[in-house]
């Protein structure tokens, strides 16, 4: 059984989910806008992976007898000065999102919440590959500089990223 209140922190990083998919649509269409089609594709591909992390967790409160609460959002931003600027921001993002989830893993071994601490494992190894992969873009960045060439040629790499729904779990939406 879960308890009232690791049900309503996991209830808010469900909503705060739901937020960071709304952070990469965004970029995706301001990075579309910049004429980096790679990247708006990476976007998107980050804004269906949120959903899918919104939907594990909206599942796993609803198969624990929770009715979920739903919250408006924030507006996120939509405009930005380069790529590598976006994903300097995606790793800011994705580091909040990171302490967010150790809270919640904390909260659930202070709760001896067996059951989410199984739960979270996963978004901890989640979280490790997410700030990984920014991490490795932006140093791609930094080496290209200003330099178009440099920055079309990891736009095409970009562009060649593809949505895989997790195992175990089917995409909330249709895949693009």
């Amino acid at each position: 059984m879960i308890s009232k209140s690791m049900a309503e922190a996991l209830n808010t990083h469900m909503n705060f989910e739901l937020y960071s998919a709304n952070i990469y649509l965004s970029m995706s269409s301001a990075a579309n806008e910049m004429g980096l089609k790679g990247a708006a594709t990476w976007f998107m591909v980050q804004y269906q992976e949120e959903m899918v992390h919104f939907m594990k967790f909206f599942n796993y409160l609803v198969d624990q007898g929770i009715n979920i609460t739903l919250t408006a959002s924030k507006a996120v931003p939509n405009k930005y000065k380069s790529l590598q600027e976006m994903f300097e921001k995606t790793l800011a993002h994705e580091q909040i999102v990171t302490s967010r989830i150790n809270d919640l893993s904390e909260l659930a071994v202070k709760e001896k919440d067996h059951a989410s601490q199984i739960f979270l494992q996963w978004f901890v190894t989640e979280q490790i590959e997410e700030e990984n992969n920014d991490r490795d873009i932006i140093a791609k960045l930094k080496l290209v500089g200003s330099n178009g060439h440099g920055i079309l040629m990891i736009d095409g790499d970009l562009g060649t990223r593809v949505f895989v729904a997790p195992p175990g779990g089917a995409a909330p939406f249709p895949v693009v």
